[in-house]
């Protein structure tokens, strides 16, 4: 009787059916081992994959690492230029490679509007903002009543059919700053006038030695070779790096994450860029939040008062 477990009986004589066992067991045997070679090839890959992404990153590391120190432009030492009365700059030291940046100091008795503006020369809307408030902010800065604190930066390097307009403009204007820094202002505005549009080459080195020689600076040939050289290339990727990973000083903002990032006595601007009226109201109201907070000083004998900030139409 057949078993019904065990299914009918092989009827084949015995050496037959150890030569099939032995065929199966080949087969099985054949069937593991390209199951194991082929793990092994995952692993393997796994392994090298792994591997090549660790390497990716201490790639990264390393390059960030060794991207050579410059010293910082001389009266930038805030990662920005400082424009006060008579659209003059603050003057400050170059700093030491790798050295931190020293915050601007706002004025104590809220009397002078502090407005801090991080552009990038190829940001579209950093051009709307300077050229709808550049012409009204010059007068105010010129008397005292405002400071206007430029911050050039980077962040679309790559958005200019691989000639790196960005860093190159930025560096130009650092070069500015270092050696004819009162004609910052005046250059600053001149990027902005026909602004070269986010995706184009952007203006060549020689075009950006033109409008630094239109704004009547001085040390043009110093320049130029800072210029020609990227002298302060590396800088301003750390300076923008800076910016982007935050904190901003003097502010709430943890760290920039739209351009233009425009700061009133610490307050950030979020109206419209094309709107004169928008900003001289943002300007009045941090001054009148300002002054509400500032302990009223003692009137100076023979001082006349700061001028209240009025963008002309």
């Amino acid at each position: 009787m057949t078993s019904m477990t065990d299914g009918p009986e092989d009827s084949r004589p015995a050496n037959e059916r150890r030569e099939a066992a032995r065929e199966k067991a080949l087969q099985l045997r054949t069937t593991q081992q390209r199951k194991d070679r082929r793990n092994r090839v995952f692993v393997t890959g796994g392994i090298v994959v792994g591997v090549l992404a660790v390497v990716a990153v201490v790639a990264v590391i390393i390059v960030t690492a060794i991207r050579p120190s410059v010293p910082g432009p001389a009266n930038m030492a805030s990662d920005g230029v400082v424009i006060g009365s008579g659209l003059k700059v603050k003057q400050t030291p170059s700093l030491a490679a790798d050295a931190s940046p020293i915050a601007s100091t706002p004025d104590p008795s809220g009397s002078v509007v502090s407005i801090r503006v991080y552009s990038d020369y190829l940001c579209a809307l950093c051009g709307d903002f300077q050229r709808t408030n550049g012409e009204q902010l010059e007068p105010l800065i010129k008397n005292g009543a405002v400071t206007v604190e430029l911050h050039p930066i980077a962040i679309l390097t790559s958005h200019s059919a691989g000639t790196k307009y960005s860093l190159r403009a930025a560096n130009a204007a650092a070069c500015v700053a270092n050696y004819a820094p009162d004609s910052f202002w005046a250059f600053n505005n001149a990027l902005f006038v026909k602004q070269p549009e986010e995706g184009s080459a952007g203006l060549t080195d020689a075009q950006l030695k033109k409008r630094v020689a239109d704004t009547g600076a001085t040390s043009l040939s110093s320049i130029d070779s800072c210029i020609d050289d990227g002298t302060y290339k590396n800088w301003v990727t750390s300076a923008s790096d800076r910016a982007l990973t935050g904190p901003i000083p003097n502010s709430s903002v943890k760290q920039l994450t739209v351009a233009p990032l425009v700061l009133v006595n610490g307050k950030q601007y979020t109206g419209s860029l094309k709107s004169s009226d928008d900003f001289q109201a943002f300007v009045l109201q941090a001054q009148g939040d300002q002054y509400s907070s500032t302990p009223t000083p003692s009137p100076v004998p023979g001082k006349t008062s700061t001028p209240t900030p009025t963008v002309k139409k």
